[in-house]
């Protein structure tokens, strides 16, 4: 709906129709702060502002609310990077570039909580780690092993390993989302997304870059060391 309408709605009507995201809102900072298991209902409405008989009008159940969390936190972004690669018409370097500028904003966002939640909670709820198995992780290696592939077949990365180099890439993205919410909670000196994924490029671009041979007469003072 265009927003000067929902303007002219009455007040009532404006407050239904911003229910769901409240709602949504409410559910991922219950989980963030509770656990999906140790999450009620109960809380997420009392959270929201709402009688959990409305919260049932959106949500049959905890489960269909917190696959509701991630489809409207984290999915906006993976749909973003299958855009990006969609394109594919500049070099793999640049690509990569672009893929990895949008991965702050996901580790400074709330959304940042969800893997440590799934990692947790999968034991226990194996049908919500397959769910964000599919919605989240496998869509998300796709986005970086298309980025890879490309490098690869143009002759800018060097023959690698490519569900190897995949997981190397996604690594740090994973890791700063668990530190942000378990021990980061007591670090003095917090982890900055930006700091980290810039020298994150920096390192693949210079680690996956096609190296021609070296010619004799071009090789440092260690390497004739060495070769010795």
């Amino acid at each position: 709906m265009p927003s000067e309408d929902r303007d002219r709605l009455p007040r009532w009507r404006r407050r239904k129709d911003a229910r769901p995201n409240e709602i949504l809102g409410a559910a991922l900072a219950c989980f963030t702060e509770r656990g999906f298991a140790n999450t009620r209902l109960d809380d997420i409405a009392r959270r929201a502002g709402v009688t959990k008989g409305t919260l049932y009008l959106y949500f049959r159940n905890k489960e269909e609310l917190f696959e509701a969390v991630v489809r409207q936190s984290l999915v906006p972004f993976i749909e973003r990077l299958e855009a990006i690669v969609a394109e594919a018409n500049e070099p793999a370097s640049i690509l990569l570039k672009r893929v990895i500028a949008i991965w702050p904003e996901v580790m400074s966002s709330p959304a940042s909580a969800i893997p440590k939640l799934v990692i947790a909670e999968s034991g226990n709820f194996p049908d919500l780690a397959r769910f964000y198995l599919n919605e989240v992780v496998r869509r998300s290696l796709a986005v970086i092993r298309e980025v890879v592939r490309i490098g690869i077949d143009r002759g800018e990365f060097r023959e690698l390993h490519i569900d190897g180099a995949v997981m190397c890439v996604i690594a740090p993205v994973i890791f700063s989302m668990l530190w942000r919410h378990s021990l980061g909670l007591y670090d003095d000196a917090p982890l900055d997304p930006e700091t980290l994924c810039n020298t994150h490029l920096e390192l693949l671009l210079d680690g996956m870059a096609l190296r021609q041979p070296a010619e004799a007469g071009d090789m440092h003072e260690p390497d004739r060391e060495a070769a010795r």
